[in-house]
């Protein structure tokens, strides 16, 4: 048995109880997050919408990638999978600043709280959105014709790859919007995610950029997403990457976010505790 400061006895039970009350805090600032869906439910429905828009816009007006010889729907549909899981972070990083900036965080440190119980619950609000974002944009890919190939585990894999992108861009944003520190300075900070997107291989290979920049491209997170779901999903655009990155992209899908939420989330929650006191 181990004792606290002050020699009071703290035995299992009561870790327990310390561990099942920090996730009843967690849970309840989720719900709180949740419930602000219904009151502002245009801006769920366009963070629903634009990636939809998104790939509509590239499948048909801008149309078939350059260098890649298969159908093209086979390439873009997984990579505007990652895409999605790396953009509309700015809602978190808005709700974040808000808090901070209303006093609202000052008044849950008053109470009985577990540490960043508020950016738990945020975050957790978030990773469910964009979960639901996913199955839409699964079956807008359906609907113009992308099909997956792999076993259902397999599936299930590239969707726990998405998911895991999306959790270490979350604490990412979480931790540059504090940095930020008010809301009306998020879009700025939100306009250094951009590049992480755009400069992948969402819609293009980067054998056809210039050799300092493809290689760039090919060592981005998301680009590692991107292929390491193509492959999943069992999509063949008749692209075959033979860099060490394409070639181990499954590897760095994993190991990107898991260094991401190694360095952010720390960060994030430490400087949440000093801003909000």
């Amino acid at each position: 048995m181990s004792t606290a400061t002050g020699g009071t006895p703290v035995g299992p039970g009561q870790d327990r109880s310390r561990t099942a009350l920090a996730l009843t805090d967690c849970w309840t600032m989720t719900r709180r997050e949740l419930a602000h869906w219904a009151r502002q439910p245009v801006q769920v429905l366009v963070g629903l919408a634009f990636p939809v828009m998104l790939m509509l816009m590239f499948n048909y007006l801008i149309g078939g990638g350059k260098g890649i010889t298969g159908d093209y729907a086979e390439f873009l549909v997984p990579g505007m999978f990652a895409l999605t899981m790396v953009f509309g972070l700015d809602a978190t990083m808005v709700a974040v600043t808000t808090d901070l900036n209303k006093g609202v965080v000052d008044r849950f440190r008053s109470m009985p709280m577990a540490n960043g119980a508020v950016l738990v619950g945020r975050s957790a609000a978030d990773m469910l959105q964009s979960f639901a974002s996913l199955i839409v944009m699964m079956g807008v890919g359906l609907a113009i014709g992308w099909r997956w190939h792999g076993s259902l585990a397999e599936v299930v894999g590239a969707v726990g790859l998405l998911m895991l992108l999306r959790f270490a861009m979350l604490w990412l944003g979480i931790h540059l919007a504090m940095i930020a520190g008010k809301p009306e300075l998020v879009t700025a900070v939100q306009i250094l995610v951009w590049p992480v997107g755009f400069l992948s291989n969402a819609f293009t290979v980067p054998e056809n950029m210039p050799g300092w920049l493809g290689a760039a491209v090919e060592w981005n997170p998301m680009s590692a997403a991107a292929t390491a779901v193509r492959e999943l999903f069992g999509n063949d655009p008749g692209v075959v990457g033979t860099s060490w990155a394409a070639e181990h992209a499954a590897l760095l899908a994993v190991l990107w976010p898991v260094v991401l939420v190694g360095v952010f989330l720390p960060l994030a929650v430490r400087r949440f505790g000093g801003l909000s006191r």
